[in-house]
């Protein structure tokens, strides 16, 4: 208010009042003298009923038993009625609480943990894996039958497939095993990143990958944002037209499976990867092939300029760097493809 006071002797009260965002009425308030002095505050005496000290601490002492520690009042006071003791009433075992700035949540609580986010970069084809398992639905009602994948992110290549009548981790450290064999995987090399489903999170698994050398990572629980190539993938696999409702016997999933990944990794020109077709770019046939695209439209554009306005046309670019949630600071400068 002084800060009005002030200003009005500069400005005027009205103009102060409204740059201070003051009213009128509570400034005149605020220099009206008050017809009463304030008293100060005394000290109330603390009432005959009340705890002493020492049974104050003695409630303390129990609140902080090893037997009470994480148990509500509540439950202190009817256990101890149960038991026919009785120290306080609930009311006070809180004030007690306050008092010494303890008042929270005393009872045993699960506490989920803080699960760090994936941050993965994959610069060349065998550098980071993902993988997955999906249900394809039988010829009965809650049949199914389980479709195993592994893609490379760099490539979009899909270095590995099986179709199982079950999920398990035995299942699921053969098919590792034998896909890190097919693509020569060498100690230290590879970084596979899966959800956390029980065959992912699955001992088996884990020793087989620390025998193998490979790091494994895993998504945050309900985050499908951590594990989005795997995720994209399948809905390519399910909304592609000849999917069928449902497949009559695990023999039709593994011949449509077949079918299908040899049509995604060498026919499927990925946008993600300068629509290139996943096998091309695996196995560094990319580069030869966009100064092919490239001469292509050199001659397109010497043929008719006038129909390219703003430049000479250019093929699209191939990846350089992929990332599952990448950095912050890189999404500012640029440095995310």
């Amino acid at each position: 208010m002084m800060n009005t006071q002030t200003l009005a002797n500069d400005v005027g009260i009205q103009p102060a009042c409204q740059a201070l965002g003051v009213s009128r009425a509570g400034y005149y308030r605020a220099c009206r003298p008050s017809p009463f002095p304030r008293r100060k505050p005394q000290s109330r005496p603390a009432p005959s009923r009340a705890l002493r000290e020492g049974e104050k601490q003695t409630v303390l002492d129990l609140l902080h038993s090893e037997r009470f520690v994480d148990t509500a009042p509540q439950e202190i006071y009817a256990t101890l009625l149960d038991e026919g003791k009785y120290h306080c009433s609930i009311r006070t075992m809180y004030r007690i609480l306050h008092e010494n700035k303890e008042v929270r949540e005393r009872r045993n609580q699960l506490r989920h943990p803080q699960y760090q986010k994936p941050e993965l970069l994959a610069t060349a084809p065998n550098r980071v894996w993902s993988w997955d398992i999906t249900k394809l639905l039988g010829p009965r009602k809650w049949s199914y039958f389980y479709l195993y994948v592994i893609l490379d992110i760099f490539s979009r290549y899909v270095v590995g497939w099986m179709v199982a009548d079950r999920e398990s981790a035995q299942l699921a450290t053969k098919f590792i095993r034998e896909t890190c064999d097919k693509q020569g995987i060498e100690q230290g090399q590879l970084t596979l990143h899966a959800d956390r489903g029980s065959s992912m999170k699955s001992k088996a698994v884990a020793f087989l990958l620390a025998d193998l050398g490979v790091t494994k990572t895993h998504s945050r629980p309900y985050t499908s944002d951590d594990n989005p190539f795997s995720e994209a993938q399948f809905k390519t696999l399910k909304y592609r037209p000849e999917f069928p409702d449902r497949f009559g016997c695990i023999q039709d999933a593994r011949a449509y499976s077949q079918i299908f990944f040899a049509w995604y990794n060498k026919e499927h020109r990925h946008s993600g990867i300068g629509l290139f077709t996943p096998a091309t770019v695996h196995y560094g046939r990319a580069e030869a092939m966009r100064k092919q695209r490239k001469s292509v439209l050199r001659g397109a554009y010497a043929a008719h300029p006038e129909r390219f306005v703003r430049k000479i046309p250019e093929p699209a670019p191939l990846p350089t760097a992929v990332w599952i949630n990448p950095p912050e600071q890189n999404k500012k400068l640029g440095e995310v493809h």
